[in-house]
């Protein structure tokens, strides 16, 4: 079966990250709610998704620039490990995960008398992003081609494939999921399905790499003829 060809290759394609400056900032935590809730849906895209593309090994235990930044420069711990546990992956489109952030900072308000400032660093900075795709010039047709390509493309690759398929284009499995699954790819519902029970919240693109090159390791060794 590893060496059965889809009717339509996958073609990977990497990107890069544009970024704007959008000049404003927040120096307490009620400044960063106000801002969360009306920036451009782009700016949160960029301080939870594109979180993933800029740091290759994960600079925290944080899954935003928002709880990153609660917990080192304004040091509030309850509100960051609560930012914390928003999964930005959890959420069909961006103004559903603003809206969860946006109610966990006013719950969290809500239950203290002064509002936490910025103790060290500086102030939250906000930032909006646009995505340019680059096409490679790289595709494969078999489920081995896949894996060693999979294996060696650039971060950006992945970022595309899985965050940007997932939340801005509305392909809510992620390119490489639908084309292992579906019959125009290689059919294979029952390895699609064990890639999607992946959890990212936790892991960096490069982890989400390794975990999906596992299974289809192991998928491929099961399927090789003796």
């Amino acid at each position: 079966m590893s060496d059965v060809r889809a009717p339509t290759p996958f073609r990977f394609v990497g990107c890069v990250e544009l970024r704007e400056m959008l000049g404003r900032k927040a120096a307490d935590v009620q400044q960063l709610m106000s801002g969360i809730e009306e920036i451009p849906v782009d700016s949160i895209y960029y301080h939870t998704h594109s979180y993933f593309l800029r740091y290759e090994h994960g600079p925290s235990l944080f899954p935003s620039d928002f709880a990153t930044w609660v917990a080192v420069s304004v040091r509030d711990r309850v509100l960051s490990e609560r930012l914390g546990l928003i999964d930005p992956f959890e959420f069909r489109d961006v103004e559903a995960l603003r809206a969860a952030i946006v109610a966990t900072i006013d719950d969290h308000l809500k239950s203290l008398w002064n509002v936490p400032r910025v103790i060290h660093g500086e102030p939250f900075e906000f930032v909006s992003s646009h995505i340019i795709e680059v096409d490679l010039d790289l595709s494969a047709q078999t489920l081995q081609e896949f894996r060693d390509q999979l294996s060696t493309v650039d971060r950006s690759v992945l970022f595309n494939h899985i965050c940007e398929a997932k939340i801005r284009k509305g392909r809510h499995s992620g390119d490489f999921i639908l084309w292992i699954g579906s019959e125009h790819g290689l059919n294979l519902p029952d390895l699609a399905t064990r890639v999607a029970a992946i959890q990212p919240i936790g892991l960096t693109l490069e982890g989400i790499r390794a975990r999906t090159l596992e299974i289809v390791d192991h998928w491929l060794a099961k399927t090789v003829p003796a």
